[in-house]
């Protein structure tokens, strides 16, 4: 089992403040984290380092956060995904994601700390 130090988390938002305060956040828990406003930066650093968690805004200019997901989990299957948005829209495209087997959990933005620390926690990643 890994350390928590070595477990890596990709968060991206296009809004740079949500992404960077979230990355903070799961660097306080002692795991490695990096942030990104560009869905593709992140896929393209997926190249280097492949992470074991990525969460992420659903509703992004460049590519949704449903379809960085798909495509993050072609790349790194074992890759954990958590996603969020405060767009009613999402749903729709929640709906065609699972119809094409992907089950994403989704939290409404925006995230409590303390609600993005329950849920990695319930995905039995051991926090220090």
């Amino acid at each position: 089992m890994k350390k928590a130090s070595e477990i890596t988390f990709f968060v991206v938002d296009d809004e740079r403040i949500i992404a960077e305060t979230l990355a903070a956040i799961i660097k306080i828990e002692g795991f490695s984290s990096s942030s990104f406003v560009n869905p593709w930066d992140a896929l393209e650093a997926a190249g280097d380092e492949v992470p074991d968690w990525l969460i992420s805004d659903v509703m992004m200019p460049q590519l949704s956060g449903i379809e960085l997901a798909i495509r993050m989990q072609e790349r790194c299957p074992r890759c954990r995904i958590l996603l969020f948005s405060g767009a009613a829209d999402t749903l729709d495209l929640l709906k065609e994601a699972r119809e094409q087997g992907h089950s994403f959990q989704l939290l409404a933005k925006p995230v409590h700390p303390s609600v993005l620390l329950q849920q990695i926690r319930a995905r039995n990643v051991c926090l220090p």
